[in-house]
């Protein structure tokens, strides 16, 4: 049949987006990847520590494939494991979850709490989540075994930072660690955590949601890194231009990865010379209500730190 070249154009673009939808929905989810940063921000002298940070997991029961290759980096042998949240997708997935991080458990760890850590995900329009609204979910919530999570993980020795600062010793040197609840429900109390950072300990913190209210309280207090990730990486993303959202109120250009930030970064181009560190971890899933990814793999990362010297 010889088609008009306008019919020709239209054909052309409902394969290529069928294509593209195929790829985003059945191969990149699955394609999970350890994404690596060596970070100068420990004090002078210190040694390397490995820190492999999990995000967004968003586990339904039977991801057989995620699962077994959580498990597989306990073969890293971190020095510290960082749990962002958002680790739950459905009701009956704690068991899952749990399985995957079960060698995990074994080595130090820190973790705070997600949205979907709380609430299970509601059937909404995919299309949705490439609105500022999207989180919006009109009538009840459904509560997620959020206790289940949490005593399991903390049975392990884990420690929840959920409004909460801890110190661990790791390489041999004390680690100062604050963590907020979800900024993204408005669960984060900085307020509350206590104490100031000790100016001569090296102090990390852990958010799942970078808000920048809560960057700025972080730095703000001293800490030379920060860890987030409920971005997704932006979850559908363009070549060469990037994510189209954060789902917060991060500019698109930190929506995954290794950035500098500093109070007031938010608002000011020109980072000072001691201006901490920030990672934003794509995360390893998304809700099952929209469980799509577009030149944007699923990840978790190793992060070196380095003495501030190295750098």
């Amino acid at each position: 049949m010889n088609l008009p070249p306008s019919a020709r154009l239209l054909a052309g673009t409902a394969a290529a987006g069928a294509t593209a939808l195929a790829w985003g929905t059945l191969v990149e989810p699955r394609l999970f990847a350890l994404r690596r940063y060596t970070l100068p921000v420990l004090q002078p002298g210190s040694l390397p520590v490995r820190v492999l940070q999990l995000s967004d997991i968003h586990m339904v029961p039977g991801q057989r494939a995620k699962t077994e290759w959580i498990r597989g980096l306990a073969a890293l042998e971190p020095d510290l494991v960082v749990n962002t949240g958002d680790n739950l997708s459905h009701l009956q997935a704690v068991p899952a979850v749990l399985e995957g991080l079960e060698p995990l458990l074994e080595r130090p760890g820190v973790f705070v709490m997600g949205s979907n850590d709380y609430y299970a995900p509601a059937p909404k329009n995919p299309a949705r989540y490439l609105t500022k609204h999207h989180a919006r979910v009109s009538g009840p919530r459904i509560d997620l075994p959020t206790d289940e999570l949490r005593s399991a993980m903390t049975s392990h020795g884990w420690s929840d930072l959920d409004n909460a600062r801890t110190r661990l010793t790791l390489a041999g040197q004390p680690i100062g660690l604050v963590g907020v609840d979800d900024p993204h429900i408005g669960r984060d109390d900085y307020a509350s955590v206590g104490a100031a950072a000790d100016p001569a300990v090296t102090t990390i913190g852990i958010t799942h949601a970078p808000y920048q209210r809560v960057l700025d309280a972080m730095t703000a207090d001293g800490a030379s890194l920060v860890i987030a990730g409920h971005t997704h990486g932006g979850q559908l993303c363009i070549p060469g231009f990037g994510a189209l959202v954060t789902n917060c109120d991060l500019d698109r250009g930190r929506a995954k990865g290794a950035s500098r930030w500093w109070p007031g970064a938010g608002s000011s181009t020109v980072a000072p010379a001691d201006a901490a560190w920030l990672h934003v971890c794509a995360g390893l899933g998304a809700s099952r209500y929209a469980p799509i990814r577009f030149a944007c793999r699923p990840e978790a990362a190793l992060l070196t730190l380095v003495s501030r010297e190295v750098a």
